[in-house]
């Protein structure tokens, strides 16, 4: 059953941020097919197989949320690589109070389109210049290349998101508009070629999954409002 859900997600239209890639291996792919000579052919299986991975790697399948109120779901797939108290980051409007942060892995094999973890309105968004350390270490979160959304949800309270670059990934799309209101499941946004993504639970919301457990974006709970 879990092969053949992975062979439907790697069927499923990709993300648009996808396409140039599709577009600059597509081409010589045909070309290859196309012509007669030994070495355009080469090239062209070379670069058929460059298609399929960037049609694997920008899938953008499609998930069914949950239709509870009041929960926070999983901004992305992949592993929880940790779960720790920890200030938020500042200038998006979350207090200095430490709140619970969880930390999800992507490897480059999971699907990259991130989601918005909950009902509400995107309230603050900013773009951090950084490194690009490998995405599974800790210091990613303070040190690597990053781009935070905060939420402000229908009770007041605020959460935020954090794409992260990776060692691998060196670019971010995020397509969250400020003082637009989102609802849970909403794609936003992707990370290329391997990163992590860190949810910042709102004050007083104590998360209900542990390390090491797998997520999928826009499905998984992570915590109860």
């Amino acid at each position: 059953m879990s092969l053949l859900k992975s062979i439907r997600s790697s069927l499923s239209m990709p993300h648009p941020a996808g396409y140039p890639f599709l577009l600059l291996t597509g081409i010589p792919t045909l070309i290859g097919y196309l012509t007669p000579w030994r070495f355009t052919r080469f090239l062209g299986k070379l670069s058929g197989m460059l298609f399929g991975f960037c049609w694997f790697f920008f899938r953008n399948p499609t998930r069914v949320s949950p239709s509870q109120d009041n929960i926070i779901v999983a901004p992305a797939d992949g592993t929880i690589a940790a779960i720790e108290q920890v200030i938020p980051p500042t200038g998006l409007g979350m207090s200095e109070t430490p709140v619970w942060r969880v930390s999800i892995f992507l490897s480059v094999l999971n699907v990259h389109v991130q989601r918005i973890p909950t009902n509400g309105k995107v309230t603050g968004r900013v773009y951090i210049e950084g490194k690009f350390f490998n995405a599974s270490l800790d210091k990613t979160s303070e040190h690597n290349e990053r781009n935070a959304i905060c939420m402000t949800l229908p009770n007041g309270k605020k959460l935020i998101v954090v794409q992260i670059a990776g060692l691998i990934a060196r670019r971010i799309v995020c397509d969250a508009v400020v003082e637009k209101n989102y609802n849970l499941g909403d794609i936003y946004g992707l990370i290329r070629f391997g990163s992590r993504v860190d949810l910042y639970l709102p004050e007083g919301c104590i998360p209900s999954v542990k390390v090491g457990q797998t997520m999928i974006g826009g499905e998984t709970i992570v915590a109860q409002i």
